[in-house]
């Protein structure tokens, strides 16, 4: 069904949106060794799943199971198809024929300057909530303590994690060296390929022998070190090779999920349909929607296609593998999860116990085990994978939400020269990425079950607001863009409820006298600023397409 979609329908909209083979891309005519870097297609595809296929795919479409199967997987199926997979194509399509510009440099060529500021502000908002939710994600999957009855102690896993959390710090040093050699001996194809496996293999190797047994705070402080280097040093150097590298995981991850589920053919023991209210998540509509998220569509790709992706295209044909591709990949890795999840499950339909990452890594852990793998050798992988998930988008966002941070803060020009003393300042990639990381620290305070409704929320509205946006790209430049009118409706209205939802469920903690202010007290400030700015760039570029006219792209 998906390989189905990217053939005949991700083609179908490369046609008709236009793709030259033999066009100069942003990558080739502005390269500079950093941000635009001309890259191999299948190096930016793997960036580009690496980036996008986050936490949300495993735990979206577990924890949405509560309202049966059946809704899930057809979301994820309609979703990914006709919603997310066009989204990420639109966006990276729009950049590379705009010079590699971000969304929000786009909005502001095509609908004006005031909605780009509302736009960059509302994106850089949303990092901050994913940098929060990740972070807090990967920190507790590498953490080797648990509190029980107020008593902190190793936990049974202290051993895993800890490994898991070594081979994830020797797979940034490994990235870093893989980026120099490739810099140097600029190999491709299978040479490429077999020093990018032997960096990965390396990795593991050593870290599986050398786990780093510690805490959760210990852990947070080093993910938001890593993620502050990714944000600042060139893309060829540290992210570029480390999704390279993290790719020949999450394929193997995928294989063994596939094959297992093939091979062991399990049951699915979680019920077909729950009914439409669940007395602990709320309603089908809107809350499936948005707590599936990554899994069926998401505005944070659009950032990756247009903030990174874009830059690093070499040739147009890529397009359609890197932006239509990679996302119907990352929906059947949600499909993945669901099965997974409903083979854990009790017979009697009971989902098992635990977090959406643990379920789905030991049950893949379990697969793995089958074809004769180590039990600790697997239960390192899958840990790794999922923390991975997480962690390669976390990368991404921080650089994002520092460009964001910075473009919001640039007049007319980006020459420093010509700026006065406080906008070098704010429009200082090191300041920027400062700034971002800590705010997103702050969040992270809350914990990843706290702000993940918001970041549902949030990040379903950004695609909203992105698809709006393409839309006019479309309708301006004399392409078709009337496939894009339902699912841009379809989730305004879905965000715009679940956001509200999430509103009054704030303001009765807080007048309940329940809140704290840095887990509440900030969410409601966000979730008010994320629904005014919602309205104001809808309304802008609502606006806009329906009195825009034809113009060169």
């Amino acid at each position: 069904c998906l390989f189905g979609a990217y053939v005949l329908y991700g083609r179908w909209l490369a046609n008709k949106w236009g793709i030259d083979p033999a066009a100069k891309t942003p990558a080739v005519v502005h390269e500079d060794g950093r941000d635009y870097v001309p890259t191999n297609g299948w190096t930016v595809f793997a960036h580009q799943f690496s980036s996008i296929a986050g936490a949300g795919p495993v735990t979206g479409a577990i924890q949405a199971a509560v309202f049966g199967w059946v809704p899930v997987l057809l979301w994820i199926l309609i979703g990914g198809i006709f919603f997310g997979a066009v989204t990420d194509f639109g966006a990276l399509y729009a950049s590379v024929k705009n010079e590699g510009k971000s969304m929000g440099l786009l909005i502001e060529k095509y609908i004006g300057k005031t909605g780009k500021k509302l736009f960059l502000l509302f994106c850089w908002l949303f990092t901050l909530i994913v940098i929060a939710a990740f972070a807090d994600m990967v920190a507790g999957t590498f953490n080797a303590y648990e509190t029980v009855d107020g008593v902190t102690k190793l936990s049974a896993q202290a051993t895993v994690n800890g490994a898991a959390g070594s081979i994830s710090l020797l797979f940034i040093a490994f990235a870093v060296v893989f980026g120099l050699l490739q810099k140097k001996l600029q190999w491709k194809g299978w040479k490429e390929m077999v020093l990018g496996l032997a960096c990965t293999v390396a990795a593991f190797a050593i870290g599986m022998n050398v786990p780093l047994v510690t805490s959760k705070a210990t852990w947070t402080y080093l993910v938001f070190a890593y993620i502050f280097l990714a944000a600042v040093l060139p893309m060829w150097l540290l992210m570029q090779p480390r999704d390279f590298m993290t790719t020949f995981m999450f394929a193997g991850m995928i294989l063994g999920a596939v094959v297992g589920l093939v091979v062991a053919h399990p049951k699915m023991n979680l019920p077909m349909y729950t009914g439409f209210h669940n007395a602990t998540s709320g309603d089908l509509f809107p809350i499936l929607f948005v707590t599936v998220a990554c899994g069926a569509v998401s505005g944070f790709h659009s950032l990756v296609s247009s903030g990174t992706s874009s830059k690093t295209i070499a040739n147009e044909k890529d397009m359609q593998k890197v932006g239509y591709g990679a996302m119907v990949l990352e929906s059947l890795l949600a499909v993945l999860a669901l099965c997974v999840a409903g083979a854990a499950a009790s017979a009697d339909g009971t989902a098992a116990v635990g977090t959406p990452f643990a379920i789905f890594s030991s049950g893949v852990a379990g697969f793995l085990e089958m074809f004769g793998i180590p039990v600790y050798g697997a239960q390192c992988f899958m840990t790794m994978c999922v923390s991975a998930l997480a962690l390669t988008s976390l990368d991404s966002v921080a650089r994002i939400g520092r460009m964001s941070f910075q473009e919001l803060f640039y007049g007319d020009t980006t020459d420093t020269s010509k700026m006065p003393g406080w906008q070098k300042v704010l429009t200082n990639k090191y300041f920027a990425t400062i700034i971002t990381l800590f705010f997103g620290y702050l969040l992270t305070l809350g914990g990843y079950n706290n702000i993940w409704p918001l970041f549902g929320s949030a990040n379903q509205l950004l695609a909203a607001l992105v698809l709006i946006a393409l839309a006019v790209f479309l309708k301006t430049t004399g392409r078709t863009g009337w496939t894009l009118y339902i699912p841009m409706f379809v989730m305004l209205a879905v965000t715009f409820t679940a956001l509200i939802q999430k509103t009054i469920a704030l303001v009765s903690n807080i007048a309940g006298g329940q809140a704290t202010f840095l887990v509440d007290g900030l969410q409601f400030i966000v979730a008010i600023l994320l629904m005014v700015l919602g309205v104001l760039v809808a309304f802008s570029c609502l606006k806009k397409l329906f009195t825009a006219k034809k113009q060169e792209a």
